[in-house]
């Protein structure tokens, strides 16, 4: 199998792009879309694994380079799984996490008044590689854990700052990042794809 040894990272968000640069070999050489100024396509898929397949092809068509994407979303369990596939759009068009975390404890809290004993969720990501010649590889990574009753910590991106995973106390707002990728569900999904680089 030939190593990778360059990729696009197909996100426009700073902060995902940042991190899976960070998970890849440092010899692998990246590139962001804003060196070709590609905006994003639709993504009407009605799971992770679609619209990340769906974001890797479109970039990798428009830019003849192996593509790599990620979808990912908060899960919870008290509303049915919502925002889901939804996450980022629940931000709104200014990519409002503030917002997003507001409207998280207010439909919480309709639903039951004391919600964070019913706080369990999960943070999911799915990675999709789309090569040129139509080539494709998908990997799904799953971090377990609750919803902290108020906004902690300033590090990460999204929903990051209520989100406490399984076995810890801090929110992954709180973790150092190095802490912090060790563990999610970003790095579950790339360890299932990484023997694809050099």
């Amino acid at each position: 199998m030939d190593k990778i040894k360059e990729i696009l990272i197909g996100t426009n968000n700073e902060g995902k792009y940042k991190e899976i640069c960070d998970l890849l070999p440092k010899r692998v050489i990246k590139y962001s879309l804003k060196e070709f100024n590609i905006l994003s396509p639709e993504e009407t898929g009605k799971s992770f694994e679609k619209n990340s397949f769906i974001k890797a092809s479109y970039f990798s068509k428009k830019t003849n380079l192996i593509c790599l994407s990620d979808d990912s979303g908060l899960e919870i369990d008290l509303l049915n799984g919502e925002p889901g596939i939804y996450s980022s759009r629940w931000s709104g068009k200014k990519n409002n996490f503030d917002l997003a975390i507001k409207k998280i404890f207010k439909k919480m809290k309709k639903i039951n008044k004391d919600w964070f004993y019913y706080n369990k969720a999960r943070f999911i990501c799915c990675l999709t590689l789309f090569w040129p010649n139509g080539k494709s590889y998908s990997s799904k990574g799953i971090v377990k854990g609750e919803i902290s009753n108020s906004k902690r910590g300033q590090n990460g991106f999204g929903y990051d700052p209520i989100f406490i995973p399984n076995g810890y106390d801090q929110t992954f707002g709180e973790m150092e990042s190095k802490l912090k990728m060790s563990i999610d569900h970003r790095f579950k999904a790339y360890l299932k794809i990484k023997n694809f680089f050099i």
